[in-house]
């Protein structure tokens, strides 16, 4: 069997983020990045699937020169090879563009299934996945929350509101993982060193049959104006008093100022 994921590079969660000079960009200087974190569950899941079934697992990222690291540390969780698609020349902030180009590469590689984290903690768009199965014409299940695959077919649960869903398909099939899915493994120093030894190739668009009118910025539908961070939050501010008084200038806060009751 052969599985792809596909993982997405993203800033640490706890990093602080400054608006690059052009204003439309995160500014890169001394930010990790690291797998984003539905990612791992993908990873995870198609780690385990190539244990249980046999195989192999190709992992691929579309980025700069923050991917490689990554995709090394999916090759020390346990992918056998992986693809770095050099996101120079792809508009490489709108998901149709990303989507268009992860597709062509997933049809070179023929996979049997195809793991993606439910969405990229980076853009949080959550489409990338089903516009990938869609210009591939398979099925997908998303937020997927459990997983068997057998004889060609898969059975998977899906989290939805007030419940749990059953969605039964055939392969091949995009999947998109929630947190829940797995535990993931966290690589040992052995792992690491082996997989400085495994495949990392690396391919752009061009590889894949595209052209920069099909996913570079001429044909992106999302376009990056302008970032902003948060405004910094107001001082909070303390109510002294007996009881009664603080009691008394809080209804008359939440009445007047905040306008709740």
């Amino acid at each position: 069997m052969k599985i792809a994921v596909c993982i997405k590079a993203v800033p640490e969660t706890d990093t602080r983020i400054k608006i690059a000079a052009d204003g439309c960009s995160i500014d890169r200087a001394d930010v990790k990045f690291i797998i984003s974190p539905y990612d791992e569950f993908a990873l995870e899941e198609a780690v385990r699937l190539k244990e249980a079934k046999g195989g192999q697992v190709i992992a691929l990222a579309l980025g700069g020169d923050e991917v490689p690291n990554i995709l090394r540390e999916g090759l020390a969780r346990g992918a056998d090879e992986a693809i770095h698609i050099s996101s120079a020349g792809v508009a490489a902030d709108d998901p149709l563009c990303v989507g268009k180009t992860l597709a062509a590469a997933l049809k070179s590689i023929s996979p049997d299934i195809v793991f993606f984290g439910k969405h990229g903690v980076g853009g949080d768009n959550q489409q990338v996945h089903a516009i990938v199965a869609e210009k591939l014409g398979w099925p997908q299940v998303t937020v997927v929350t459990k997983l068997e695959v057998s004889d060609g077919r898969l059975r998977a649960e899906r989290e939805i509101e007030g419940g749990i869903e059953v969605v039964e398909t055939g392969l091949p099939a995009v999947i998109a993982a929630q947190k829940g899915l797995n535990e993931p493994r966290y690589p040992k120093l052995q792992s690491i060193m082996q997989a400085k030894k495994k495949p990392l190739a690396s391919k752009t668009f061009s590889d894949f049959g595209l052209s920069a009118a099909e996913v570079g910025p001429e044909a992106a539908g999302l376009v990056i104006t302008a970032l902003r961070l948060p405004p910094p939050r107001q001082a909070g501010r303390k109510i002294t008093g007996d009881p009664a008084q603080q009691t008394n200038e809080l209804l008359s806060a939440l009445q007047h100022e905040v306008k709740v009751i």
